[in-house]
């Protein structure tokens, strides 16, 4: 029985956009994903988001919480990344520990094709993959505080919370809150700050239903 040269079969093919592609070199490489890094002292961490198109970076989305010095590393990103070539962006110093190591993690996740747009046909753009944050959210840091009190909601995905809903039991049945995007949309479209306040206070839940409101910030 006669082997065949395996070196003539080259790397196995990982899905890109829909598409099987056997990928040797970086503009062999696109697809949209995301990475997670943190800092070395442990004080910050990032979500790095690229869409890449043959190689090239078309857009960054650089997401931090921490270290405020975190915030100018991400400003900095945003204007370095794009048009970069994903193994220049690999090897540029980002600043910041936790965006560098972001990067690092993004890159093994589209070189070995497990991007989020893997399967899908045309690849996704930052833009579309933000439609989540619709209606006005903003991206923003989830911030719970748990103690002997039960659990405290100071900021979630629809916003500020401004207090919680108990019921009987003392269990969180919902939330009012503010929604900031909201609020400065409207306050974009002239509004006073009184009345863009009372118009961006929203609820979520039962909350209607709560026998006991309380100011989460208040334990």
């Amino acid at each position: 029985m006669e082997c065949k040269n395996l070196k003539s079969f080259g790397p196995s093919p990982i899905p890109e956009e829909g598409e099987w592609v056997q990928a040797k070199e970086i503009k062999d490489i696109s697809g949209f994903s995301h990475g997670c890094g943190k800092c070395a002292p442990q004080q910050g961490a990032c979500k790095l988001t690229l869409n890449v198109k043959n190689g090239i970076i078309k857009e960054a989305l650089i997401e931090t919480t921490g270290c405020s010095g975190m915030t100018h590393s991400a400003a900095m990103a945003g204007e370095i990344l794009p048009g970069k070539t994903l193994l220049e962006a690999l090897n540029t110093d980002l600043v910041c520990d936790a965006i560098n190591d972001a990067m690092k993690e993004l890159f093994l996740q589209l070189v070995y094709g497990r991007s989020q747009s893997a399967f899908s046909q045309g690849g996704l753009e930052v833009g579309s993959a933000l439609s989540d944050l619709g209606k006005n959210h903003m991206s923003n840091v989830a911030t719970i505080y748990g103690g002997e009190n039960g659990p405290r909601y100071l900021e979630t995905a629809e916003g500020y919370i401004l207090h919680q809903g108990l019921d009987s039991n003392g269990e969180v049945i919902g939330y009012e809150y503010i929604n900031f995007g909201n609020f400065m949309s409207l306050l974009r479209e002239g509004l006073s700050a009184d009345e863009a306040m009372k118009r961006a206070i929203k609820t979520y839940g039962r909350y209607e239903e709560a026998v006991k409101k309380i100011d989460p910030r208040e334990i």
